[in-house]
């Protein structure tokens, strides 16, 4: 086999530029499985020195299998949205949501290796950022995940709806943002925080002592119903709360959960 065809041959395996397919071959002597290994040697090397660059682009992959009772979600973290559009980076989110399906979320665990080779062809820190499957024996996991790729929802529910409705459902969340399924799940936590939040606003408004209380319990009761997903205005009907218009259907939501690409992460600055 020519050098020529060799480096054609490590190329078309690794998806490595022209030259570091032909130093790694150099550095081999030309044997092209010794070249193969010297490049992932170099990838895991390069994903090290990478590995604190911020990475708050990317994108979602979303499966779900045909019974329907399993899903999973996954968030995979590139620096720039040009690398999130590349097929490779796109096939890689795709092999990681597959793994996930099967194994669950620590399968990424097991990912690193082609993690480090994605990083050595993109140039860029990778990030396998989180990672979510959901089984279900009784109920139906739908999925919905927007056209962009960067946000979307998974959720269960206790029944099959129809199609039609458990997508609605799906898209509500991802566009809705709830926290919990019923205000009882909301962290005892949180709710204080968000009392003593709502308590220090009202008296910056200047509301007087003894009705204060009153304000809070009123912002309290409003922050639950924008977050609860049972309490929220259905996006397809505001007329009806999401909880009454799915009891309606003969179902119910048991969990969701919903994914936004960058969602708390703090970009670098320029």
């Amino acid at each position: 086999m020519s050098d020529i065809a060799k480096i054609k041959e490590v190329r078309e395996r690794t998806g490595v530029g022209f030259s570091d397919c032909k130093k790694a071959l150099q550095e081999s002597d030309w044997n092209v499985e010794a070249a193969l290994n010297y490049l992932r040697e170099q990838s895991a090397v390069k994903a090290a020195k990478r590995s604190d660059r911020t990475a708050s682009e990317g994108r979602l992959a979303i499966k779900v299998d045909g019974s329907g009772q399993r899903g999973a979600i996954v968030e995979i973290n590139s620096e720039t949205d040009f690398a999130a559009r590349s097929d490779r980076f796109i096939d890689f989110c795709d092999s990681v949501v597959d793994a996930v399906l099967q194994d669950g979320p620590d399968a990424i665990t097991d990912l690193t290796g082609k993690r480090d080779e994605l990083v050595q062809v993109i140039g860029e820190n990778i990030s396998i950022r989180r990672a979510e499957r959901f089984e279900t024996d009784d109920g139906l996991i739908m999925a919905y995940l927007h056209n962009n790729g960067t946000v979307g929802a998974m959720v269960e529910l206790s029944k099959d709806a129809g199609k039609e409705t458990n997508k609605d459902l799906a898209m509500h969340v991802t566009a809705e943002k709830p926290i919990v399924v019923n205000s009882d799940d909301l962290p005892s936590s949180l709710l204080e925080q968000e009392r003593e939040i709502f308590r220090k606003e009202a008296l910056d408004e200047g509301k007087p002592e003894q009705i204060v209380d009153r304000i809070v319990e009123g912002r309290l009761n409003k922050f639950k119903t924008e977050t609860c997903l049972n309490e929220q205005p259905f996006i397809w009907d505001r007329d009806q709360k999401v909880g009454k218009y799915l009891a309606a259907k003969g179902t119910s939501c048991t969990r969701f959960v919903r994914f936004e690409v960058g969602e708390g992460i703090e970009a670098a600055a320029e």
